[in-house]
């Protein structure tokens, strides 16, 4: 019993020489290297430990941060690929709009019903384009802009120099990237 009062007693005192050190300094007692070296080693596999838990919480953060990154990119080249889709089709369709205003332009009888059938149909294409956030470029009285101009002549005018005075086909936009360019003639 004696013995295991002194050996409860040299824990006591090596736990608490333990605490009392946080500094991780080796700790040599005086009567028992061998524990000392115990302690000593238990100290070192902690730090050991420790590191590798720091490691792994760096790992799992880096990888959180680069699924986050993944994600956000997929999603982008997603909503890129829908919107090359939307532009692909409704470039098909502006020669179509296009043809129902000349064919408008070109009636004598606004009131007949035809007329007002191919007004209809242009307007359902126009209801199209608005869905989609196509929004024509406006382009006559305008300052030309090559990025959303397309010259196809120039003329003398009265107007100032570099200014569209005709507009010979609509442009359109799709949330600021030009579908088509307006096709223009600009003043001299």
């Amino acid at each position: 019993m004696a013995d295991e009062g002194k050996k409860l007693n040299e824990e006591e005192i090596t736990q608490s020489e333990l605490q009392s050190n946080p500094s991780n300094e080796k700790i040599e007692p005086e009567d028992n290297t061998e524990e000392a070296e115990d302690i000593n080693k238990i100290k070192e596999l902690l730090k050991e430990k420790e590191k590798e838990i720091e490691d792994l919480n760096n790992k799992i953060i880096r990888l959180q941060a680069d699924f986050l990154n993944y994600k956000k990119r997929t999603e982008n080249e997603k909503q890129e690929s829908i919107n090359y889709g939307i532009q692909v089709v409704i470039s098909d369709i502006l020669p179509i709009i296009d043809n129902f205003e000349r064919a408008l332009e070109s009636a004598n009888d606004k009131e007949d019903n035809f007329y007002k059938g191919i007004e209809m149909i242009r307007n359902q294409l126009y209801d199209v384009l608005d869905k989609y956030n196509i929004k024509e470029i406006k382009a006559l009285g305008e300052k030309f802009d090559p990025n959303i101009h397309h010259a196809i002549s120039t003329v003398e005018t009265n107007d100032e120099s570099g200014t569209v005075v005709e507009v010979y086909q609509k442009g359109y936009l799709m949330e600021d990237k030009v579908v088509r360019p307006s096709m223009v003639i600009v003043s001299k």
